[in-house]
């Protein structure tokens, strides 16, 4: 398998609203490495996901992310604190313990793409 090695894989995300979006991203905490007027590429440590500007109500509706990262109850309080329900009326859950090991909350974006960003615990 050796031949088969992967570098990354990155995700190529909907937008209805392209700028709207990419400013969304930013404040949660993503870089904007590099956009044009079709793809927008955002990296937050060694994750990394393209905005496109291309919408399908369908597609957006049930597409969605999962972001790991060290604290979840960081990033929520990021949001908290960026006041991003309010400035992009988005929908944000509680961080939450899972039965999976995973403590974790729910965000949508502008868009309606879902994401959950967590972290792993230990089990109880």
């Amino acid at each position: 398998m050796s031949n088969y090695k992967t570098i990354e894989i990155k995700a190529f995300v909907p937008s209805k609203d392209f700028e709207l979006c990419k400013e969304f991203y930013a404040d949660i905490g993503f870089e904007l490495k590099w956009s044009d007027s079709e793809l927008a590429y955002f990296t937050a440590g060694n994750s990394s996901f393209i905005l496109q500007n291309f919408y399908v109500k369908d597609h957006a509706d049930n597409f969605m992310m999962h972001l790991l990262v060290e604290s979840a109850d960081d990033w929520w309080q990021r949001i908290q604190d960026e006041k991003i329900v309010e400035k992009y009326n988005v929908r944000l859950g509680e961080p939450e313990d899972r039965d999976w090991k995973m403590r974790d909350f729910t965000l949508t974006d502008p868009t309606g793409v879902l994401w959950r960003i967590g972290n792993n615990i230990e089990s109880k």
